[in-house]
């Protein structure tokens, strides 16, 4: 299934009041590969001031969002972009917070939670009592955040990106793994080698089949059975 990851900029941490004012997506296929389509904006929050303290964190300014459009203007391209796909972020219950906060202002269906990964529980699964912010993930896998001097929701998502893979088994375990669902308890991705289109065929000839079954007859007759045919040790009797 289709992936997009994604983060957000806000004006704080309350989506009831704060506002989104940057998102930023990346579309990965179901083999976990990018495919090059970005979703990215900056956002007017509709007239309401960033606070100094969230432009310590973002560098976002009122003067960069004055004419960039509302959440209402770009709510349909985002919902085409990520229709159909599964949705991965970092702290994801956060993001989609204010995205569903957004989309019912503009009169839009929330996004589900069964469509959620959630990267940080799956952190936490997996290393225990350790650090698992964005930062602290990048040194332990060993991924260049060099340019993130200050937090960017298109940055971010990239980051993120590299992170996920790491995440579930590294950049070779994403060859030829297709998704087979989605954990209901923290969102773990389950995953299932996909069929091969052809099956190989036989490495054996005929007469190397023939010779070898003629081996085991003969192993039989000797009172010693191959181990899988069964039971519990090779000396039957």
């Amino acid at each position: 299934m289709r992936e997009i990851i994604f983060d957000t900029e806000t004006t704080g941490l309350d989506s009831s009041k704060d506002r989104i004012i940057e998102i930023g997506a990346l579309e990965y296929d179901d083999n976990r590969f990018p495919t090059g389509r970005k979703f990215h904006h900056y956002i007017n929050p509709d007239g309401m001031k960033v606070p100094m303290e969230a432009q310590k964190i973002h560098g976002i300014t009122d003067a960069m969002l004055a004419d960039k459009p509302c959440f209402a203007d770009i709510a349909d391209e985002f919902l085409h972009f990520t229709d159909g796909a599964l949705l991965i972020a970092h702290n994801a219950m956060f993001d989609l917070g204010f995205i569903n906060a957004e989309l019912v202002r503009c009169g839009k269906r929330p996004i589900e939670v069964d469509r959620i990964i959630d990267t940080l529980p799956i952190a936490r699964r997996k290393h225990p009592g350790a650090q698992n912010n964005l930062d602290a993930l990048c040194r332990r896998y060993g991924i260049d955040n060099s340019k993130r001097v200050l937090h960017g929701a298109l940055l971010d998502a990239e980051i993120l990106a590299d992170v996920y893979v790491e995440l579930i088994g590294g950049r070779q375990g994403a060859l030829g793994l297709g998704r087979q669902s989605a954990d209901s308890e923290d969102n773990a991705a389950l995953y299932r080698l996909k069929p091969r289109p052809q099956a190989l065929p036989p490495r054996l000839s005929a007469e190397e089949e023939a010779e070898h079954e003629q081996f085991l007859q003969k192993m039989a007759e000797g009172g010693t059975r191959a181990l899988w045919y069964g039971g519990a040790g090779g000396k039957q009797g």
